[in-house]
């Protein structure tokens, strides 16, 4: 197998293009922080951490609970809202709606939540999967 010269020029003007880019990013990012220095913001770790529970908590509401996930943390949340509340629940989303569906177990039927119910009952699930969450990060 013979390497032709044009195609090492090729791969070498491609590697060339790479640093130059590099470079251009490197110095655009050097002047950005010169002359916006008073616009960085130093999140402490409490803040981090804090960011980090929630997107966390988020993710549990917005995916594990809707799909039946067997997550120790999702199963301690789902007994505490029941365990608060009464009743068994069941979260879901429906096909092109935006907003989660919470129904209640009545035996064998399912009864949807509405309205002020419903809003306590979100509010709470926020609270205590944030506590959960909280509590099981190191």
């Amino acid at each position: 197998m013979t390497i032709k010269p044009f195609q090492v020029q090729n791969m070498l003007r491609g590697y060339d293009r790479h640093l130059d880019q590099g470079r251009r990013m490197a110095r655009y990012r050097m002047l950005l922080q010169r002359s916006s220095p008073g616009d960085m913001v130093i999140l402490s770790q409490d803040a981090r951490r804090r960011q980090l529970v929630e997107k966390i908590a988020t993710e549990i509401m917005d995916s594990l609970m809707v799909s039946g996930s067997n997550n120790p943390v999702v199963l301690d949340i789902k007994e505490d809202l029941q365990r608060e509340f009464g009743f068994e629940m069941e979260f879901r989303y429906l096909p092109l709606e935006p907003e989660m569906q919470i129904l209640r177990k009545d035996g064998e039927e399912l009864i949807e939540v509405i309205g002020e119910e419903k809003t306590t009952i979100l509010e709470r699930f926020w609270r205590i999967t944030l506590e959960k969450v909280n509590e099981t990060m190191l």
